[in-house]
């Protein structure tokens, strides 16, 4: 009988160590981070540095999303907006190029930088797994399941604790699993008392009137051309669940050498672009490609082409269900979108409905061999403008970006024009209209609310979310920047930090504190900040002569200009507050303006000895989406206090003097 029992203990015992060899134990982080978008980079990073354990999970096996997914024509909107470590990414891609700041490059170059940062803190990514669930208790996330994304399969299903989870997906995937309230699609303008949110019949990226929808010309029961809804149109600023489109960021090279032909894509229909061959027809002047594209030059013969006009990249009315759709269904519209892409750029390069000299033009370029070479030269990531939204405790709306309302919790500025791009292809009056396109700016940097960042306390403690933030659809298209993302990213791990040191949620931690960490560490490293001196800082700046306030095209909220009178000399003097002796690379900024004056006088001073410099108009050379450029000054080393200066004044009366904004960086640790 002894013998018996023996047995069968053993046979147990084998069976339980089959199951335990089957189970991987789970992985113990003190931050959890969904997501290695440039957003969970910087996350990731952050967290890291100040002193806690990263696990940083990516469904795909792509790093840093749009930021290197083709999206190298960076929307900025007001360099001042940028801060922290999103400011340093851009200024490391500048060192690469030779240059202070650069805004402009090329996909690989800023995957090799985003992965610089993972390099430096020892992260290692956990690629190709995605979350399947969400295990709470109470109100706080206890771990995430997840599950291989390239070959689903229970026996290789893993466990992930953490004290903190910040969700750095597009899609918002855990916060949704963890359930987090949320919107998709936009609201009505009665919800949140705004004016250009819900259906809006707008001019841009509009096709022009008498461009008729059906199969046959005239005939509604032939059909609707491809792509064209059947939906009627709504009252203007009614909401509804419909999703502005989403389309790639295309990278394509003019390089012989480095490029490779476009060829006719499977399943291509060319029927897709019998709307396209009307709106040809309709608009015969138009004979270029820039015409049809938004066709920005990158760095060594490449583009950052995006959407323009009636009909191009954008795949209107296609994305609807992505948000909340399962996995196998996004893969489908995802692979809908790449072939849609695909067939645009060879049709334009060989349908014989297009005019030659588009054709001819077309033909020049080729997808790059140097880029996305795991991944057939195609960018992986789709750009996903939007897709769901939280609804947390504040919600940022139109009023917050247009300065009406602004809060005191921030903790990252936004500064990018209210700009949503058209979420439905329908006939109105007989005619194609795109609807759902709004572009609205005109206004200054305005901050974001730390409690946009957070989930309602009830619905989750311990989970921040800087991407799929709290946010209408309207607000949300001037906030949803790549690096707006960054700079809320990295405040989100120093808030994660707080929390687990404080022993509290993230609704409840010292927001002030938070505030005061981001300015005093911006780097996340100890390392002495940088001083700016803006010229809205009256007790460090200090004029002579008239003087006028512009509010538009400055770095930050204006800047200052002084027109030739012939009467008085005009300058301006920034006085930094320098906290420690030490080499500092000063640079001004200075705003591009019709009139500028051809040649203007910086005088840097020591306190002791004054050194002149003269900058010239041709100096300042902009790039990209942005106004002014910063102007290298030089290194100077400059003592503690106030007695450091610099002064800029006229040359000669040539023009308008413009000044803005003075740095000065730290050279030594």
């Amino acid at each position: 009988m002894n013998i018996k029992l023996a047995h069968i203990a053993c046979i147990v015992a084998f069976v339980l160590s089959g199951f335990q060899s089957r189970t991987e134990a789970p992985e113990q982080a003190d931050i959890c981070i969904y997501g290695a978008t440039s957003a969970g980079i910087i996350a990731a990073y952050t967290a890291k540095k100040l002193g806690k354990s990263v696990i940083l999970i990516e469904p795909g096996s792509h790093l840093g999303g749009m930021t290197s997914g083709g999206l190298g024509y960076t929307d900025i909107g007001n360099k001042y907006a940028i801060s922290g470590l999103s400011r340093d990414f851009y200024r490391r891609i500048g060192t690469h190029y030779g240059k202070f700041e650069q805004w402009i490059f090329e996909p690989h170059v800023a995957k090799k930088y985003l992965q610089q940062y993972l390099d430096e803190a020892g992260i290692q990514v956990v690629y190709q797994h995605r979350i399947t669930k969400v295990n709470k208790s109470g109100k706080a996330i206890q771990s995430i399941g997840l599950e291989k994304s390239d070959n689903p399969d229970s026996k290789t299903n893993q466990i992930i604790s953490a004290k903190m989870f910040i969700d750095c997906t597009y899609e918002g995937d855990l916060m949704a699993k963890a359930g987090v309230s949320y919107k998709v699609g936009r609201e009505a303008n009665a919800d949140y008392k705004e004016t250009i949110n819900g259906v809006q019949l707008q001019d841009g990226h509009q096709l022009p009137d008498g461009v008729d929808p059906y199969k046959i010309p005239g005939k509604p029961e032939s059909g609707l051309l491809w792509g064209i809804s059947s939906d009627n149109l709504q009252p203007n600023g009614s909401g509804d669940k419909k999703v502005q489109a989403y389309n790639y960021r295309i990278c394509l090279s003019s390089d012989p050498k480095n490029s490779v032909a476009i060829s006719k894509p499977e399943n291509y229909d060319p029927s897709q672009f019998d709307l396209l061959v009307r709106l040809m027809q309709k608009q015969p002047q138009k004979t270029k490609l820039e015409d049809y594209f938004i066709w920005s030059k990158m760095p060594n013969n490449k583009t950052d082409i995006n959407n323009k006009g009636g009909f191009s990249t954008d795949m209107i009315g296609m994305d609807y269900d992505y948000p909340d759709a399962d996995y196998k269904t996004r893969k489908k519209i995802i692979d809908r979108h790449e072939s849609y892409t695909k067939s645009l750029l060879y049709f334009f390069g060989h349908d014989e409905r297009v005019a030659s000299g588009i054709r001819e033009e077309m033909l020049k370029w080729g997808y790059p061999k140097d880029e996305y070479t795991d991944s057939g030269n195609w960018s992986p990531q789709l750009y996903i403008r939007e897709a769901r939204r939280m609804i947390g405790n504040y919600v940022m709306t139109q009023a917050n970006c247009e300065g009406k309302e602004v809060v005191k919790e921030g903790v990252g500025m936004a500064a990018y024009t209210m700009d949503s791009h058209n979420c439905q292809r329908i006939v109105v009056n007989g005619m194609v209209k795109n609807e759902g396109n709004v572009e609205q700016g005109g206004f200054g940097p305005y901050p974001i609310s730390y409690h946009c960042l957070v989930p309602k306390e009830a619905e989750c403690s311990n989970l921040l979310v800087p991407v799929c933030l709290s946010a209408t659809h309207i607000a949300y298209g001037s906030i949803r920047m790549e690096p707006v993302f960054m700079v809320l990213a990295q405040s989100s791990a120093a808030a994660a930090v707080m929390a687990i040191d404080g022993k509290t949620s993230v609704q409840k931690i010292d927001i002030v504190k938070l505030q005061q960490q981001l300015k005093s560490n911006p780097l996340a490293n100890n390392s002495a900040a940088e001083i700016l001196v803006d010229n809205e800082d009256a007790s460090h700046v200090k004029t002579e002569g008239e003087w006028t306030v512009e509010k538009k095209g400055g770095y930050g909220p204006s800047f200052i200009k002084a027109s030739d009178n012939g009467k008085s000399s005009r300058s301006v003097t920034f006085t930094p507050a320098i906290s420690k002796n030490g080499e500092y690379n000063i640079y001004a900024y200075f705003p591009k303006i019709p009139k500028m004056a051809s040649e203007m006088d910086l005088t840097v001073s020591d306190g002791k000895t004054n050194k002149g410099i003269v900058v010239k108009e041709s100096d300042i050379v902009v790039e990209g989406q942005t106004s002014g450029e910063w102007f290298h000054v030089g290194k100077f080393n400059l003592p503690k206090g106030n007695t450091a200066n610099v002064k800029i004044a006229a040359k000669a009366a040539t023009g308008t003097l413009v000044a803005d904004a003075v740095l000065f960086v730290p050279d030594f640790q």
